[in-house]
């Protein structure tokens, strides 16, 4: 292969074939097995925070649901969904991570909230979440 631009070299993996591979250590009888070559990026701050967002079953939305069980609604600021993403990024847990993270941040105020009186309105903000994560996720 050819690599003429700086972004060419950079996305190396991207021009992978089945016999280069071979070419550096494996079997062609496993190379054969396996022909599709897969690389995947890391995930971006965007992205994540797109997961945590868009999805019509995004998390977020999910726990918003949970919330009018209660005839209460729930309100995460970009402030808390920044840290959440943070958080995750310094795990290096990917998407899959963000369930956790905000399941340990959610989940004592998923108790808490019915026995608040009069409240109809939960916030999740930055600081929230920053004293989440000095209690119980680092």
């Amino acid at each position: 292969v050819n690599l003429k631009t700086d972004k060419e070299k950079e996305n190396l993996l991207n021009y992978l074939m089945p016999n280069d591979f071979v070419k550096y250590g494996l079997i062609p009888e496993f190379v054969g097995r396996l022909p599709v070559v897969g690389i995947l990026d890391e995930l971006t701050s965007e992205d994540l925070k797109r997961i945590l967002k868009e999805p019509k079953n995004s998390l977020i939305k999910q726990y918003q649901e949970l919330f009018k069980f209660d005839d209460a609604e729930l309100e995460f600021t970009e402030g808390a969904i920044d840290e959440i993403v943070s958080i995750t990024m310094e795990r290096k847990t990917g998407a899959r991570g963000l369930r956790s993270v905000l399941e340990e941040i959610m989940l004592d105020i998923m108790f808490e909230f019915p026995s608040m009186n009069n409240t109809k309105h939960f916030k999740v903000d930055k600081n929230l979440v920053a004293k989440a994560k000095r209690s119980k996720i680092a």
